[in-house]
């Protein structure tokens, strides 16, 4: 009995003992992964700092140093964000605004280490600043939420892109033209600030909906409403997000066309069939139809709850809900694909290319 006892007890410090080495390995693994996490949290917060500040002074030579140019896909992703840069800017002065920050949120997710280079996905929740030229006493501000996969690689002290891709909100529009520029200029700082605060109820509950749910783009929380399919990975989520928005916040009621059960519907996922049911069954109609030079005024009548659709080659490829104006009474918006916050209807697709559906909801 006494020599059982003995080789119990052994036995029990034997499995204690692999227990605590286990355990402290697995401590030391998890520590070393906190801090790896920290440092390239730290790191990706950094290089978006440094970018966005190169963006808002237009400074082509610290773009470059923050990737590597020598590789193919370092190249193509520092000379998309000039061409990101130079639009931005040539948007500011067709619209006679002054960008006055830039401002990022990186939210690191899964981390690949590879040996030769790091893999990061991450959210970026993007702050934009702005004032009229006219009027440089209001700021202005809207946020695009966009979805990253980052290759990096330290050299040195410096952690340095070798790839980066991510779906941009600008992508569609970087030929913003010159045509008629201080035209729309003139047309737009001459407006002013216009009052929503007599909206029905049913607007300002559609609108609640929109800022709630508008993903890597709304303050905080970085969400959509897990009762409802993400379809970003399935063609696109704005039609989706749309329908959410008139169902859940406006109260329109489904029926056997616009419909969500365990999937939507056409009409309720697909752009150009979303726009077309709520033209043709008589919950919408058009209050302007066509390139942005022919539709740009007919903006200011748009109010929150009310669509935008963006043609391009005959067809409805994005729907955006309008959410409020600017300063200037120029009409934002909020949508999914990418995700956007109180961003001006036009932003990255102002050009000749595409023609635009404004489009009143009858709430």
């Amino acid at each position: 009995m006494i020599l059982f006892v003995t080789i119990k007890k052994k036995y029990i410090a034997l499995v204690l003992g692999l227990v605590i080495v286990i355990g402290c390995l697995y401590f030391h693994t998890s520590i070393r992964q906190v801090f790896v996490q920290d440092e390239l949290g730290q790191t990706i917060q950094n290089i978006f700092h440094k970018r966005n500040q190169a963006i808002l002074d237009k400074d082509e030579n610290t773009i470059q140093k923050l990737y590597d140019t020598q590789l193919r896909y370092g190249i193509w992703a520092y000379e998309h964000e000039i061409k990101k840069m130079k639009y931005l800017h040539k948007w500011a002065k067709k619209q006679g605004v002054v960008f006055t920050n830039i401002d990022s949120n990186t939210v690191v997710g899964k981390i690949n280490d590879k040996g030769e280079k790091t893999t990061i996905n991450l959210i970026a929740s993007t702050t934009y600043e702005y004032c009229y030229e006219n009027d440089q006493t209001i700021k202005n501000a809207f946020r695009i939420g966009t979805y990253h996969s980052v290759d990096v690689q330290k050299r040195g002290n410096e952690w340095i892109i070798i790839r980066e891709w991510y779906t941009d909100p600008f992508a569609d529009s970087m030929e913003l033209d010159e045509i008629k520029t201080e035209e729309f200029k003139k047309y737009i700082v001459d407006q002013k600030e216009r009052d929503f605060s007599n909206m029905i109820q049913r607007r300002k509950n559609a609108l609640k909906y929109a800022d709630e749910y508008c993903g890597a783009a709304a303050k905080e929380d970085y969400i959509y409403n897990k009762k409802y399919i993400n379809y970003n990975h399935l063609g696109g989520d704005c039609a989706n997000f749309a329908s959410q928005i008139l169902h859940e916040g406006g109260e329109f009621r489904k029926n056997s066309t616009w419909n969500y059960t365990k999937e939507g519907s056409k009409a309720w996922i697909n752009a150009h069939a979303f726009k077309n049911y709520m033209i043709y069954s008589g919950r919408a109609s058009t209050v302007a139809y066509g390139t942005y030079d022919q539709v740009y005024k007919g903006a200011y009548k748009l109010l929150p709850g009310d669509f935008v659709a963006y043609e391009k080659k005959g067809k409805i490829t994005h729907i955006s809900v309008v959410t409020g104006a600017d300063s200037k009474g120029y009409a934002l918006v909020n949508s999914h694909n990418t995700d956007r916050y109180r961003v001006p209807w036009d932003l990255g697709w102002s050009d000749k290319k595409i023609k635009f559906h404004l489009v009143h909801v009858h709430f």
